[in-house]
This record gives C-alpha cells, structure tokens and sequence, in this order.
C-alpha cells in the first residue's frame, strides 16, 4: 500500500506544479494590462490622464494665465513601417486649458497595417496632471498601403500642477507615442489566433 499512497502523493505535486506554472504563465500575460492600468490611474511612469470636458472647463477656471511648453515626441516600434510624426515640435499653451495637437501617420508598405500608440509624458512628476480628453491612442488605427492620416489630440495640463512641490517648476512637458503593430496584427502575420 505504501507504493499506491506515494503515487498518490507524486501526482497530487505534479497536479499543484502544474497549476502554479499555469497561474504564473497567466500572471505574465496579465502583467502587463493591469500594470498600464495602475499606471494610468496613477499617473505612475509619467503615465497621461484621462478627462472629459467639464473637467477641462474647470481646470482653465483654476490657472490664472500660467503658460508650459509642451513639446511632441513620435516613435515606430522597428517592425512598424509607418511614418509618424508631430505636426508641430513644440507649443506654448495656457496651463488649464483646452489645446489640440495634431500627428500625422503614413503607412509606407504595401498591405494594410493596424496599430496602436503607447503614450508617455516626461518628466515622470507631471503625467498625473497631463490630461487627455481625446486622442487616437484610444483606439487602434488602420491604414491602407500608402495612407496618410492627421490624428488630432485634446489636451490640457492640470493646474494642480502648480501646487505640486515635484512639479511645479518644470518648464518643459514632451508628450511622446510609439506606434506598434496591434496584437491582432502581428499574431496575423506570424500565422497565429490572437488571443481572444
């Protein structure tokens, strides 16, 4: 009987070894979707915040004509041949209130390519108060071969910002997106099911 309990036992550890390597590997694809949440919830990694437009209608009330620059940073993943780009470099705005910005993509290949844009405001200390209303991260974008498209972004800076100590002297925020194939895509072009 000795040898049926140990079976018993080896199986049992089998079973519990299998789960653990399960829930990690489920762990490591949740990682990173409740990692961009926390970040996007906490402004954590310069990450930007999410307004509507009443909000931005009381932030303009609160800042008293104080101006930041504001310069706009775009990025390509290496496997995404698209042409991505800021239409304009840098602007002065009004802390508090309401500024549109506009980029413009081209799909330089020959197949359509869907992506989708990361997003990052640096220095770290000012993501909590960078606050988007719209903009074309949101969703993903597809463009035919060749395309061109201006993708427009409503924005505006927080004026918490002056009565953060971390924050309040920076004179520049730069406002940067990285294109990347969205995961569909690129489980497309590997032959793979994306994941549902």
């Amino acid at each position: 009987m000795p040898t049926v309990a140990l079976e018993k036992k080896n199986t049992r550890t089998a079973l519990f070894a299998f789960l653990g390597a399960l829930a990690m590997l489920g762990l490591g694809y949740a990682a990173v979707p409740l990692y961009q949440l926390f970040c996007q919830v906490t402004g954590f990694g310069g990450t930007t915040q999410r307004a509507t437009d009443a909000e931005a209608d009381g932030a303009a009330a609160r800042a008293a004509g104080q101006q930041i620059s504001i310069r706009f940073d775009a990025n390509t993943a290496s496997d995404m041949p698209w042409t991505f780009k800021p239409v304009q470099v840098t602007d002065t705005i009004a802390i508090g209130q309401r500024e549109l910005a506009f980029y413009t993509a081209r799909n330089d290949s020959n197949v359509p390519i869907t992506g989708t844009a990361t997003f990052n405001v640096e220095p770290e200390q000012t993501g909590a108060y960078f606050s988007k209303i719209q903009c074309f991260c949101f969703t993903e974008q597809t463009l035919q071969p060749g395309e061109e498209i201006r993708m427009p972004v409503l924005y505006f800076v927080d004026p918490a910002i002056l009565d953060d100590e971390n924050a309040r002297g920076v004179e520049q925020i730069t406002l940067s997106y990285t294109f990347h194939k969205a995961i569909e895509q690129t489980a497309a072009n590997k032959g793979e099911k994306p994941a549902s």
